[in-house]
């Protein structure tokens, strides 16, 4: 089970995420399980892997907020990264990049199974 404890262990900025759900600790992790179950994952890890940078923008730009919002701080900042990257239209080992953002969600839901 998911607790504030292990997300702030996981590197999760708990203070402000929290602050966003108005310091309500059982919708703060409802958002947080929901947001791990995102088909925004499938979509950015189908659109780098098919080299669709648009649609790899797109799903990387709707995961970054919703990240950012409950300051979720191990799997926001290389979306972010891969974000500003897509944007500018940058040449990237996206493929590493992406590996690295599905084994931060991996380890946050496992957190979650727990």
């Amino acid at each position: 089970m998911l607790t504030i404890d292990a997300l702030r262990r996981f590197g999760a900025n708990t203070e402000e995420g929290l602050g966003r759900c108005l310091n309500n600790e059982a919708f703060y992790l409802r958002l947080v399980n929901m947001s791990l179950q995102d088909a925004g994952f499938d979509k950015l890890a189908s659109a780098v892997e098919s080299d669709d940078r648009k649609a790899a923008f797109e799903a990387a730009h709707a995961l970054k907020g919703s990240l950012g919002n409950l300051a979720l701080t191990p799997i926001y900042t290389p979306v972010a990264e891969l974000t500003e990257l897509l944007r500018g239209g940058q040449d990237a080992d996206y493929k590493a990049m992406l590996g690295t953002i599905l084994r931060q969600r991996a380890e946050l839901l496992a957190l979650c199974e727990g």
